[in-house]
C-alpha cells in the first residue's frame, strides 16, 4: 500500500535532508539559525551541552528541565507574587484545594516534581512588609524543593508514632496560623467572572469560614486580579525557552506544510494532523489540544467535511499548540497547493494573507499596558472597518495555559467587548497569541471569499513594548 507520505527526490533540495534525517535532529538543526550560533546549547544546562545533549531532546532531559522550572517558580514567589498582593492592597493570600481537585493557579505555585495536591494542601502567602518579604505556609504536601515552610498538623497515633491529621485539625490548624497573623485583607480565589480566580470550591469555603470565626472570615476579599496577573506575568528566563519552542512549532508546521508530508490527491487533513502529533510526541513534549487541518477549495463548500483528500489548488489552515516545560504555545498557519506549472500563490490569496498581516499590525499597535481588553478590541475594529477589512478579533493571553489568564481581546461570537473577562488590563511581562482572521473575496476563484485565520505569539517587555516572540508568517507555505 502506497504511504501518503513521501521524500523529495532532488538530493540538493533541503527537504530531503530534513526528511532524510531524524525528525528530533532536523528540528533541532533548524532551530539554531533562526536564533544564532549560540542560541541552541543555551537551552539546557552547561553541563549537559558538553556530556549528555541529545538532539532528540531540544530542552535537556526531564531532570534538567525540572531544575530550570524550579527557578522560574522561586522567581516568581520571590519577585512578582510579593509585587502583586502590594499592588492590589493584600496581606495574606489563601489558596487551599484538595487531591484532583485542584485550583486553577495551582501548578504556577508548586515544583515541577509535584502533579496533584496532597489530600488538602493549603497555601497560605503572608506579607510581612517590604524587609522581611512575603511568608510562605504550606498546610499539607512539601515545601516544594524549599519554595515553603511544609506546616503539619500531627497528633499520637495508637501505636504512639506521630500521625498527620487531616480532618478538622487541619482546619484548626490553618485558623491558628492565620489568628498569630492578623491579617487585614484576606484575598481568596472566588470570582464570577474570571476561571482562574476561581479554584475556591464550595466544600472548602464553608470550612474555611468556619475554622476562621466570625472576625477573620469579615477579613476575606475577593481580588481576582492577584490570581490573574500572577499566572499572567511572566518572569525573565521563560522568554528565550519560549522563544525557542515558537521555532520548533514554526519547523514543524512548515514540514507538515510542505511535499515531505504531503502528496496532492493521496494524503488527507487527518494523515497530516497526527504526523504532527507524532512529531510532538517524539520529541519528548506534549500537546495541549488535538491539532486540526482544514481546507478552502475553488467552487466547493468544504465546511461539512471530514478528513477530506489534499488536492492541488486547494488553501490549508493548521492549528497547532504544543507545551514544553510547563508553557504552552498557539499557533494557526496557511498554505497553497500548487496546481501543476504554479511556482506561487495566486495574486489573490496572496493579497488575502497580506489583508490579514495588515489586522496583526492594527493589533500590535493597539496592545498597550494599561488599556483593558475591550477597550483594545474596540480601537481595533474600529481601525478595521475604516480600512475595509473583513476580519474577526479573538486575541488572548498564553502562557502557563494555552487559554491564558489575562484580558481576552474579543472571542470570535463576542466582537462588541467580553463581559468580565475583556475588563482586566494588559501588564508588562505578560504574553499574548493574536489570533484572529479576515476574509478576502478573491478574483482569481470567480470572487470566492476566502478566510486567512493566523494566530501567531507576541509579548508585552517589562518595558511595555510589543513585539513578535519570533516572527509571523507573511507568505503563504507552499505545497509542491
Amino acid at each position: 500500500m502506497q504511504t501518503p507520505f513521501r521524500r523529495c527526490r532532488c538530493q540538493s533540495n533541503r527537504r530531503w535532508r530534513l526528511a532524510d534525517r531524524p525528525w528530533a535532529a532536523c528540528v533541532v538543526l533548524a532551530v539554531a539559525p533562526l536564533l544564532g550560533a549560540a542560541a541552541l546549547p543555551a537551552t539546557v544546562p552547561a553541563a549537559a551541552q558538553v556530556r549528555d545533549y541529545q538532539p532528540d531532546r531540544p530542552f535537556g532531559t526531564l531532570r534538567e528541565q525540572a531544575e530550570v522550572r524550579q527557578g522560574w517558580l522561586e522567581e516568581r514567589l520571590e519577585t512578582n507574587l510579593p509585587m502583586l498582593m502590594r499592588k492590589h492592597g493584600v496581606d495574606m493570600w489563601v489558596v487551599t484545594m484538595r487531591e484532583y481537585n485542584e485550583d486553577p493557579v495551582f501548578r504556577a505555585l508548586v515544583s515541577p516534581t509535584t502533579f496533584a495536591a496532597r489530600r488538602r494542601t493549603i497555601y497560605i502567602f503572608h506579607d510581612r512588609g517590604e524587609e522581611a518579604g512575603v511568608e510562605r505556609l504550606a498546610l499539607g504536601g512539601t515545601s516544594q524543593g524549599g519554595a515553603y515552610e511544609a506546616v503539619r498538623a500531627t497528633a499520637e497515633a495508637p501505636d504512639g508514632r506521630a500521625a498527620e491529621l487531616w480532618g478538622r485539625d487541619q482546619w484548626d490548624l490553618f485558623a491558628r496560623m492565620v489568628r498569630e497573623r492578623d491579617p487585614q485583607r484576606i484575598a481568596v480565589n472566588i470570582s464570577h467572572d474570571h476561571n482562574f480566580a476561581d479554584g475556591l470550591t464550595a466544600g472548602e469555603w464553608e470550612q474555611m469560614e468556619e475554622a476562621l470565626g466570625a472576625d477573620l472570615a469579615g477579613r476575606v476579599v475577593r481580588e481576582p486580579q492577584l490570581a490573574i496577573e500572577y499566572l499572567a506575568m511572566r518572569v525573565p528566563g521563560m522568554t528565550p525557552v519560549y522563544r525557542r519552542m515558537q521555532a520548533i512549532v514554526h519547523e514543524i508546521v512548515g514540514t507538515a506544510f510542505s511535499e515531505v508530508v504531503i502528496v496532492a490527491g493521496q494524503t488527507t487533513t487527518a494523515d497530516v494532523v497526527w504526523w504532527m502529533r507524532q512529531r510532538v510526541h517524539d520529541l519528548g513534549m506534549g500537546s495541549w489540544f488535538q491539532p486540526s487541518v482544514s481546507v478552502q477549495r475553488r467552487g466547493v463548500e468544504m465546511g461539512d467535511s471530514i478528513a477530506p483528500v489534499i488536492l492541488q489548488g486547494d488553501v490549508l489552515h493548521c492549528d497547532f499548540g504544543l507545551v514544553a516545560l510547563g508553557m504552552t504555545t498557539d499557533t494557526q498557519h496557511m498554505a497553497y497547493v500548487l496546481r501543476d506549472g504554479e511556482t506561487e500563490a495566486p495574486a489573490g490569496l496572496r493579497q488575502a494573507l497580506a489583508n490579514s498581516n495588515r489586522l496583526q499590525d492594527i493589533l500590535m499597535e493597539e496592545i498597550q499596558v494599561g488599556r483593558s481588553g475591550n477597550e483594545i478590541l474596540a480601537s481595533v475594529l474600529d481601525k478595521m472597518r475604516a480600512e475595509g477589512l473583513d476580519g474577526t478579533m479573538y486575541t488572548h493571553p498564553i502562557g502557563d495555559h494555552g487559554h491564558g489568564a489575562g484580558p481576552l481581546i474579543g472571542l470570535w461570537d463576542y466582537q462588541t467587548g467580553v463581559p468580565g473577562r475583556g475588563d482586566p488590563l494588559v501588564i508588562p511581562s505578560m504574553w499574548f497569541s493574536t489570533e484572529l482572521q479576515v476574509t478576502t473575496p478573491i478574483q482569481e476563484w470567480d470572487g470566492q471569499r476566502v478566510r486567512m485565520a493566523q494566530e501567531e505569539e507576541a509579548e508585552v517587555t517589562i518595558d511595555g513594548e510589543v513585539r513578535w516572540m519570533l516572527r509571523r508568517q507573511t507568505e503563504l507555505h507552499l505545497v509542491r
